[in-house]
């Protein structure tokens, strides 16, 4: 039934219908019935652009046990520092790039200073990866194939967890995906990291999604979500190991930029970008053992 959904949402001829799809920022449309809401946050801490955590609106899904949805927690100076970090920052060596195999780029460019000359590779970029590099081949994370991770960004990542209850979490391992109106990602499942029990986290910037989350297998019917610039998804327990995907890239969602940041605005009007964090190693782990 997973695919039957992906392959739904995904057509442009008709185009889906989205009255099943849950939007947490439309909420008085959304039947009660399907979700919780989280009783509000005592912490008055933020982090990293975060607004308080006692104003955060946080649902669970009633059909998904483990999924955790925080209506946009960021303030608008947050989702620009972020935003930037990934186009600017995230994307120079020696993060990974899918366009590492193609010599695109003359040696030593970073890829966003190159797109101000020459932005034939733009649309071009579709991952980096950082800390622990995801193989896309072996899908086997590699003690040889690593950097130092952000620490900014597994700050916030701590700190998002610590608010819930996910105590010593440690990012270790991201890969930030960068959608455009006509990508998508098909269904599947995370599964290479040593460490399952940990949470995953996937922060969201730019164009809405509609995002799919089913069972763990292909024979379950999956949950549609609106995904919004700003809306952070939280998979635990079942929900982390269940297939996943984004079948459709929406219309751009609103975000204030000051005026000095014309190229990361109109790069977010067209196109998404997803940040999604995991740990990859046991507690006790100090490194791989491959």
């Amino acid at each position: 039934m997973f695919k039957e959904s992906f392959k739904y949402y995904k057509s442009k001829k008709p185009p889906p219908v989205l009255d099943d799809v849950i939007d947490f920022h439309q909420i008085e449309d959304v039947d009660s019935s399907l979700y919780r809401k989280k009783e509000k946050l005592e912490s008055v801490d933020c982090i990293h652009g975060l607004i308080p955590a006692n104003e955060w609106e946080i649902y669970e899904i009633e059909a998904n046990p483990g999924l955790i949805y925080i209506k946009n927690p960021f303030t608008t100076a947050g989702q620009n520092y972020w935003s930037v970090r990934c186009l600017r920052d995230f994307t120079k060596k020696p993060n990974k790039l899918n366009i590492d195999a193609h010599n695109l780029l003359p040696t030593g460019v970073d890829w966003w200073d190159y797109c101000e000359k020459d932005d034939s590779v733009l649309k071009k970029l579709r991952w980096a990866t950082l800390g622990y590099h995801h193989d896309w081949d072996t899908k086997v994370y590699n003690e040889e194939s690593k950097n130092e991770f952000p620490g900014d960004l597994n700050e916030l990542c701590c700190s998002i967890c610590n608010q819930l209850n996910f105590k010593k979490f440690n990012a270790e391992a991201a890969i930030i995906n960068f959608y455009h109106l006509d990508s998508t990602l098909s269904g599947h499942t995370d599964h290479s990291e040593q460490n399952l029990e940990a949470p995953l986290l996937s922060f969201s910037f730019g164009s809405s999604a509609i995002f799919l989350l089913g069972g763990q297998t292909l024979d379950v019917k999956p949950t549609a979500l609106m995904i919004r610039s700003g809306d952070v998804i939280i998979m635990s327990r079942d929900s982390r190991l269940s297939y996943h995907g984004v079948p459709r890239i929406l219309e751009p969602s609103v975000v204030t930029w000051e005026d000095s940041y014309d190229r990361y605005s109109n790069y977010l009007k067209n196109n998404r970008i997803n940040m999604n964090v995991r740990q990859v190693l046991n507690r006790s782990e100090k490194r791989l053992i491959n």
